[in-house]
């Protein structure tokens, strides 16, 4: 029995090339059982002429289709349905009720939703003046680097690295080049028993508060600050203190009597930007020796910092071992990757690596051996290159728009990242403006997530430049002006 040719058709919406396409439809059909095996396929003429492509299109997709055993060729009589071809498993069940029977409300001993966090529109890219934070711009990232990264981590000299279960363990050659190429970057000289891969800098703090803290312990974290690691925090169920941070981040004087671990983003605050002095740090680092905490130092943005010189990290003049500190490569590189990295004095490293372990063994070994050669052959030097001087471009751009539409001082353009951390004019809520922006197609992200409290500060908002080109930035700031000017002339 011959399958009809009118049973295949292209869908101009399907994502892959014709040959890929072509191979999804087939193995479909022999997997939902449609085609049944011995049944013939289209001859590569006649399926060719019916979808209006080439006819060794055609033929490479039935090649391919008979290397995975999904098809046989029978000499001149064609191509037809294998006799082992794959088979899905069918269920004759009735339908699943609508309506569990369980009361989740009930049942559910701690909930995760509800947290005051950062959201934006799944369709963000759509909008043409997308001014939010942590998103790639894929024309500055060299796709055919990356791809012949990772297609030399699918061959077979790697085939160990791809295919293995490390258990506790990460690519030895990742190490090795995050501790040669990465952390001197920082000023960090480490070995390999004093780091740890995580999946992106948000599983690194909470591995970091889950060891560390207890119901009995106080951390302290920055106000504003990272609002992933407030909802982190709360969860261990410790004393959080949230200190207010100045125009130099978090100040170690007015740190509370009481407190076990200190989290910091000494480097770039998170969001205002501003980076600790060296004096400062060292007198952090001063303190956490005598009074016996630890430093969590999340080192999230460094390169791609504005500032000629960079201050060391933390970590880098820590010389007592009070330094934990957390790094990432989706700011540098892309924030699908969910890669980072933790240094820590090797105790803490052994037990994050078991902790790790009970929860998602490691990240997987293709995307670590990927990594691995991007570092290693000198692309990762290139790409933060190329993104420092197209950042530097966009900021230059960004804050001429600001200062000429009067929504920033000189200020705010001196720190470095990828962003703009901008206050309001006095009675303006920014989540209301935020809403009243995305009709003119322009997103900012409200400032009051950052804040603890039942009551946040909501005259703050953050304008980032990551994701959006430097022409469209002058009439982004631009509708952002005229919706301020209209918000505040329509407040009571």
């Amino acid at each position: 029995m011959a399958i009809p040719v009118e049973a295949f058709f292209l869908d101009p919406k399907a994502e892959g090339t014709l040959q890929q396409q072509i191979q999804r439809m087939i193995a479909d059909g022999v997997l939902a059982q449609r085609f049944q095996a011995g049944e013939k396929l289209p001859s590569s003429r006649k399926l060719a002429a019916h979808l209006g492509i080439s006819r060794i299109t055609v033929t490479i997709a039935y090649t391919d289709l008979v290397a995975s055993d999904y098809l046989v060729s029978r000499g001149r009589s064609g191509y037809f349905v294998s006799e082992s071809a794959p088979k899905a498993p069918r269920f004759n069940l009735r339908a699943g009720s609508e309506h569990s029977h369980v009361d989740w409300a009930r049942m559910i001993g701690r909930k995760f939703t509800g947290q005051r966090n950062v959201t934006r529109p799944t369709d963000w890219r759509s909008y043409p003046y997308a001014f939010i934070y942590g998103q790639a711009d894929p024309t500055l990232f060299e796709h055919q680097t990356w791809r012949a990264c990772a297609l030399q981590a699918l061959g077979r000299k790697d085939f160990e690295a791809l295919t293995d279960d490390y258990y506790e363990r990460d690519d030895p050659k990742l190490v090795e080049y995050i501790l040669r190429q990465t952390l001197p970057r920082r000023g960090i000289t480490a070995r390999p028993e004093e780091i740890l891969i995580t999946m992106g800098a948000q599983n690194a703090l909470w591995i970091c508060a889950q060891i560390l803290l207890t119901q009995r312990r106080t951390a302290v974290m920055e106000n504003p600050g990272y609002s992933g690691l407030r909802e982190i925090l709360s969860q261990t169920r410790c004393n959080t203190v949230f200190l207010d941070v100045d125009r130099h981040g978090l100040p170690p004087e007015n740190l509370p009597p009481e407190r076990d671990v200190v989290f910091v983003t000494a480097s770039h605050h998170c969001p205002t930007n501003v980076t600790m002095p060296i004096e400062r740090r060292r007198e952090l680092l001063e303190r956490a020796t005598h009074d016996e905490f630890v430093i969590v130092e999340d080192d999230y943005e460094f390169e791609i910092a504005a500032q000629s010189t960079p201050t060391p990290a933390l970590k880098a003049i820590d010389q007592t071992g009070v330094v934990v500190y957390v790094g990432s490569f989706s700011k540098s590189l892309f924030p699908g990757l969910r890669l980072g990295y933790i240094v820590a004095p090797e105790p803490f490293i052994h037990e994050a690596r078991a902790l790790r372990s009970l929860v998602l063994r490691h990240p997987p070994g293709h995307i670590q051996r990927t990594a691995a050669h991007f570092l290693s052959l000198g692309y990762y030097d290139t790409q933060i290159t190329r993104m420092a001087q197209a950042f530097r471009r966009r900021r230059n751009v960004m804050a001429n728009a600001l200062r000429q539409h009067g929504l920033a001082s000189e200020a705010a353009a001196e720190h470095g990242g990828s962003s703009f951390w901008l206050s309001a004019p006095k009675g303006i809520d920014t989540g209301e403006l935020a809403r009243n922006l995305r009709r003119s197609g322009v997103l900012i992200e409200p400032g009051h997530t950052f804040f603890a409290g039942p009551e946040p500060d909501r005259s703050h908002y953050r304008l980032a430049y990551s994701s959006i080109p430097s022409a469209r930035i002058p009439e982004g700031i631009r509708l952002i002006q005229k919706a301020t000017a209209e918000f505040g002339h329509i407040q009571p």
